[in-house]
């Protein structure tokens, strides 16, 4: 019996120890839990991403990356163009991973085998954006169809991306829909981002189809106001793609796989809800398992 009480205050005075050593700890971190121990470091630790500008400019990247690199120890090194030509980096084996937004294009990407996986991440909309006077008269249109076919009938300025990109064959969807082929002084093609456009469009006190967390960001810098939004249509779904391995060995299919699986589990699609511009949620995660 002795031995056994002997035995039961060691143990006692050995947790008090381990407690108090951790109290010593937590106090000198100043209350916080002490770091996890070093995750490994992944064999190829860069990440090639080709992505669709709105990512960029409307500071979702900027948001979302550092959460990655320290979850996961990838460090992303991004390219912002337009979907088209994000998806023939993709095709020629330039990026190892794809944040876009065009599922026609998306889905020809796959089916030519140039992808390996993809998968829905988010959505947001598309707005009409133009001077604040509206000489298009483009308020009160009764839907997207309409507000063009007002605005190529007022020989407005319009502003086009021009540059393949997910807002534009947006935009040639709903001039197609108009039974408009839009063409003449009043049309202008930009062949740029949509932070260009929107400057150019600034410029020219015209009108310019617009992700709206691009114009949310740049909303200080333009006078240019949303003058038509809210149709079903200008609905605007991403997807992240990964690029098929085959196409070329030095393609970092961990990384893309990490980034792939981050971006649509609970911690990524959490962190985009989060992701604010003046209050308002910029992009609604959707992906579904």
């Amino acid at each position: 019996m002795r031995l056994i009480a002997k035995r039961d205050a060691f143990r006692a005075a050995a947790v008090c120890a381990a407690l108090l050593a951790a109290s010593a700890q937590a106090f000198a971190l100043g209350g916080k839990e002490a770091a996890p121990a070093s995750r490994p470091a992944p064999a190829n630790p860069r990440v090639r991403l080709a992505t669709t500008t709105s990512t960029e400019n409307s500071g979702l990247l900027s948001y979302l990356l550092p959460f990655f690199a320290e979850d996961t120890g990838y460090t992303v090194d991004v390219v912002a163009v337009g979907t088209g030509a994000a998806l023939k980096l993709g095709e020629n084996a330039d990026a190892d991973v794809l944040l876009v937004h065009a599922r026609a294009l998306e889905d020809a990407f796959m089916a030519a085998g140039h992808g390996a996986e993809r998968r829905d991440v988010m959505y947001n909309d598309f707005i009409v954006i133009g001077p604040a006077g509206d000489p298009a008269g483009l308020k009160g249109s009764a839907d997207a169809k309409a507000a063009f076919a007002r605005l190529a009938a007022s020989g407005a300025s319009f502003v086009s991306r021009g540059d393949k990109s997910g807002t534009h064959v947006k935009e040639l969807d709903t001039w197609k829909a108009a039974g408009i082929a839009p063409s003449g002084a009043w049309y202008k093609e930009a062949g740029q981002g949509m932070e260009q456009c929107i400057i150019m469009a600034e410029g020219l006190q015209g009108y310019t189809l617009s992700d709206r967390a691009t114009y949310v960001a740049l909303k200080d810098k333009t006078s240019l106001a949303i003058l038509f939004d809210g149709d079903p249509v200008l609905f605007n779904p991403y997807g992240v793609i990964t690029v098929a391995p085959s196409k070329n060995p030095a393609i970092n299919a961990d990384g893309a796989k990490a980034f792939l699986d981050w971006l649509t589990s609970e911690r990524g699609q959490g962190l985009i809800a989060s992701f604010k511009l003046e209050g308002q949620t910029m992009f609604f995660p959707n992906y579904k398992p």
